[in-house]
């Protein structure tokens, strides 16, 4: 076996322990995660971000997203296709929307920007801001495209049952720079 395949397989036994400690945390829904999402937004009042629909299990940002987009231009994730970067499409709360690639909901009209905040779904996150998903590589292939035109501050969003002692990493996979949980903030 190669290396990259050890690293897969480790990958994806990581990602389904993951998704059972997160179904358990969604299906418990513990309160404070939205509120305190908000607090960390009001930091960055009016600085262009996006968010996500969430989808299955996630964890739900639309509440601090909704406060967010009273004060400055707030976007959700589009997939472009495979091997590609994600495209963030301006949202409002009561905006019109579609199904979107792999059940996730975007809105009908498309208007792209570049945030410089994303609120990042996961999987499963550890203490030094690894962050693992979904397997395509979109958050961490976007991030590098938008890091590498100006500093932009990845906030991984999950709950607190998602956090796993280590994550097997590869060279290509970005860190997140802060992670907000229901019961606390933490900052790489």
């Amino acid at each position: 076996m190669t290396e990259t395949t050890d690293l897969t397989e480790v990958k994806a036994a990581a990602r389904k322990a993951a998704f059972a400690r997160r179904k358990l945390a969604f299906e418990s829904r513990p309160p404070g995660a939205a509120g305190r999402l908000s607090e960390v937004l009001a930091g960055y009042r009016g600085v262009p971000l996006s968010g996500y629909v969430p989808i299955r299990t996630e964890i739900d940002p639309l509440p601090a997203m909704a406060e967010a987009a009273a004060h400055g231009p707030v976007g959700v994730p589009v997939i472009q296709g495979p091997g590609q970067a994600l495209r963030f499409s301006r949202w409002t709360p009561e905006g019109p929307m579609k199904d979107g690639p792999f059940g996730a909901r975007v809105p009908v009209a498309d208007d792209y920007f570049d945030p410089e905040i994303l609120i990042v779904p996961l999987v499963a996150f550890d203490a030094q801001g690894s962050r693992l998903g979904y397997g395509g590589g979109f958050y961490d292939r976007t991030l590098e495209g938008l890091r590498a035109k100006r500093p932009t501050l990845a906030i991984g969003f999950a709950f607190d049952a998602q956090e796993a002692d280590r994550l097997p990493v590869e060279p290509t996979d970005q860190r997140l720079d802060m992670i907000v949980t229901e019961s606390r903030v933490l900052s790489f």
